[in-house]
């Protein structure tokens, strides 16, 4: 699996604390690919515009699971859930987490990040990324209910197919200053068009970027 860390520009200053906590608690099964926001970066991106990224990320299949997060964490919740391809659940402990994992099956937490953060707050991080990646995703939770579990986890992924419209049907739409924004912070195109798979959307990603 191939996980990305981006969080909303508020919270730069723990960019390298997610990431090397994400960095351990997956302990060497997955991929972690670090995508910012970064101190040293003059632009701000919002928790909006890092959502929008997110849903790019994996709607041309990227990345299979993002580690996000604001000062909340319940705005970059909120709006990855309004984005293509996302199932986003918000975790503030290891119960939260462990549970989403087990449970749920998304491919977006959103963590607060600021909020509570205080005193061992890097502790409580840990340990709630460690829970997070502790066993298999979706496999259900408790063990008697598993099945019924995963049906739900499946049903929840259908009604999203027929309720959520794809990023390549929405792109025309989107604020253009804002698409404009995100695909010229050139790392992050980058990787999308030497990584992604959804040739389709990669086509027409790169088709606007040719207008900018």
């Amino acid at each position: 699996m191939r996980v990305g860390v981006i969080q909303a520009s508020t919270r730069s200053d723990i960019n390298d604390l997610l990431f090397q906590s994400v960095q351990k608690a997956v302990k060497g099964l997955h991929e972690v690919v670090n995508f910012g926001m970064f101190p040293n970066e003059t632009a701000n991106f919002s928790y909006v515009e890092v959502a929008v990224m997110v849903s790019l990320l994996i709607e041309t299949q990227s990345l299979d699971f993002v580690v996000t997060g604001c000062s909340s964490g319940q705005g970059m919740m909120l709006a990855c859930n309004s984005l293509p391809g996302l199932r986003c659940g918000f975790i503030q402990t290891p119960q939260d987490a462990y549970l989403f994992g087990r449970i749920n099956n998304g491919n977006v937490v959103s963590l607060p990040l600021g909020l509570n953060f205080g005193w061992s707050g890097e502790l409580n991080l840990q340990y709630t990324l460690d829970k997070l990646f502790e066993d298999e995703f979706g496999c259900g939770y408790p063990k008697e209910d598993a099945e019924r579990k995963r049906q739900d986890a499946d049903n929840l992924v259908k009604l999203a197919t027929i309720t959520k419209r794809s990023f390549s049907d929405i792109l025309d739409q989107l604020d253009q200053n804002l698409l404009r924004k995100i695909l010229c912070r050139e790392s992050f195109y980058n990787y999308l068009m030497t990584n992604g798979k959804n040739q389709l959307l990669l086509e027409k990603l790169s088709a606007i970027k040719l207008t900018f």
